[in-house]
């Protein structure tokens, strides 16, 4: 008798604990975040090392700018799984979010980590996007004393492009406006929307042209044509 009100005992804290869960992924699909932080915290307490459940609080975190949580739930993740690609992306997410937001002096003692673990993310997975659009980002935004180089970021657009030709010119683009060379960025951002003619696209493309350029003609034209496509 005992065995049976056991074997009921387990199967309802299963199920509970999976409707838990279940509803902290709905809450979260809903950007209701604070919410289900809290079921996934609960859920945790039950299944302390579940991955994905840590994940989803790091990506909470994220998102409400928490860095130093966000850095340690990734942290734990890319520890447990160290072959895992997109721990390790988010780790050196959140670190770099946190190095943004630092003084200098703390930030240059950050960089290194961020860099090495954005590196170790492309190396585990040939066909991470993200990443390489981090380091095509770092490598940019970086001062060339501190390890900047635009040499190393077209690397990482080269292999953006084979990866999507969409995401590899849009990467060219970028670091084209960065160097303020606005008419080879229209080359890249032109090739980028004729292949994806996505919002993104359009954004990137009207952006250059009445930002940039100051191209109030073109912007409108392509505009119009977006909006009728």
């Amino acid at each position: 008798m005992k065995k049976i009100q056991l074997v009921f005992l387990l199967l309802s804290f299963s199920v509970f604990s999976q409707s838990t869960f279940e509803r902290a992924e709905k809450l979260y699909g809903q950007k209701k975040y604070s919410e289900a932080e809290n079921f996934f915290s609960k859920f945790l307490k039950s299944q302390p090392n579940h991955a994905k459940t840590i994940e989803y609080l790091g990506d909470i975190a994220g998102h409400q700018k928490d860095w130093n949580t966000a850095i340690i739930n990734y942290k734990k993740l890319k520890v447990s799984y160290p072959k895992n690609a997109n721990y390790w992306y988010k780790y050196g997410g959140a670190l770099g979010m946190k190095a943004k937001e630092s003084n200098k002096f703390k930030a240059l003692g950050m960089i290194d980590e961020v860099e090495e673990s954005f590196l170790t993310a492309a190396k585990l997975d040939k066909k991470h996007i993200d990443v390489r659009w981090a380091l095509v980002i770092l490598y940019i935004e970086l001062p060339g004393i501190i390890g900047g180089s635009e040499k190393k970021a077209q690397k990482y657009a080269d292999e953006l492009m084979t990866l999507s030709k969409v995401d590899g010119y849009l990467a060219k683009g970028y670091i084209d406006v960065y160097f303020s060379r606005y008419t080879k960025a229209e080359i890249h951002y032109k090739k980028a929307h004729e292949i994806g003619n996505s919002k993104t696209t359009f954004e990137k493309l009207y952006d250059l042209y009445l930002n940039k350029l100051k191209d109030k003609i073109k912007a409108n034209k392509l505009k119009r044509e977006f909006e009728n496509k």
